[in-house]
């Protein structure tokens, strides 16, 4: 049985770049373990320079071949790509679009769904339209003295707000706001990030986790894990991936009363199935102190670092990672427009 030619695309030149690096590690050793792939893995870059992990430049044609930029060295054909890049252009949907438009299959979410859940404000009225409860909120769509008395009225009514750019992951450009001083500095900021803004209540909750992903035929919602974070502090990109982060991450939340943990798992389904989300995403939930169950948002590529929850909530539902892809890819290649 000849090997499947799999590319393992991962970088993108964002703000999570490196984290895609260390995903794309954890996904190489995953399918090394597999007899069925041939592997290449590519760095896209900020400046959408494609290059081997020797520093070969080489670029994904529409022919589905990665061309190497020796022209006396053979073109490698891609029968399948792993999108490892966290932020833009992969959690955006913008890469699912080109795979798309080549008939190139990929693993992950499509382009569509991506989109959706990657744009804060579009998820939100996603989730609204589904009957699932979420943060309430704010939308600034561009940074004058209206969005300024916004947001000044909502930290009144609030008492502490966080502020975000709507189309940024791993919590790159958010900020907890308890200040009214720091609030023109902080939209600022935000609005420097992306072009629109979303400002949502404090939450006092506990922060769920949910791996949802697609096993043999049904859409599987582990147990939620918890990150749990010291005292007035929130998971800030540095704590999700700093080594001296002090968050602790529990596999399956302590105390958690069996028909919330249901509730959540039921809602992390739901969003799964109606926003038409595709082999895995991680959906994150607050639970407030009065047992209130609030989606916060949708990781449609969730981090795979060696601190990762998402593989360890898979893992600890019985699931093996490899065996996990190996099934997906086969099913997706044998059956390309299911």
């Amino acid at each position: 049985m000849s090997k499947i030619n799999l590319l393992l695309l991962c970088g993108g030149g964002g703000a999570e770049h490196a984290i895609s690096l260390l995903s794309a590690n954890f996904f190489e050793t995953s399918l090394a373990k597999s007899p069925l792939f041939q592997v290449l893995r590519v760095e896209l870059d900020k400046q959408g320079h494609y290059h081997t992990a020797a520093g070969e430049g080489c670029e994904l044609t529409n022919r589905r071949e990665i061309r190497f930029e020796d022209e006396h060295k053979a073109p490698w054909p891609v029968d399948y790509v792993i999108p490892c890049i966290h932020g833009f252009p992969g959690e955006t949907g913008d890469i699912q679009s080109y795979f798309n438009l080549i008939q190139l299959p990929y693993f992950g979410c499509e382009s569509e769904a991506s989109s959706n859940c990657f744009n804060k404000i579009t998820a939100k009225m996603w989730f609204s339209a589904l009957g699932i409860p979420n943060t309430p909120y704010i939308f600034l769509h561009q940074n004058d003295a209206e969005a300024l008395q916004q947001t000044q009225a909502a930290l009144a009514q609030w008492g502490s707000v966080f502020i975000k750019a709507a189309s940024q992951g791993s919590s790159v450009g958010c900020y907890k706001v308890d200040d009214p001083d720091r609030l023109a500095p902080v939209l600022a900021e935000a609005f420097d990030y992306a072009p629109y803004v979303v400002v949502e209540q404090t939450i006092k909750a506990r922060e769920l986790e949910v791996a949802v992903y697609e096993y043999q035929g049904e859409v599987v919602a582990t147990l939620p894990g918890e990150i749990i974070c010291e005292a007035n502090s929130f998971y800030s990109f540095d704590e999700k991936y700093a080594k001296n982060s002090k968050a602790r991450t529990d596999v399956v939340a302590q105390g958690l009363a069996q028909e919330i943990s249901e509730q959540i798992r039921s809602y992390a389904i739901k969003a799964f199935k109606g926003m038409k989300l595709r082999h895995l995403s991680r959906i994150d939930f607050f639970l407030t102190q009065d047992n209130q169950i609030l989606l916060n948002e949708i990781n449609t590529f969730p981090g795979l670092t060696p601190i990762s929850m998402f593989p360890k909530m898979l893992q600890h539902h019985g699931h093996d990672f490899t065996e996990y892809l190996v099934q997906t890819i086969e099913a997706q290649l044998a059956n390309p427009a299911g």
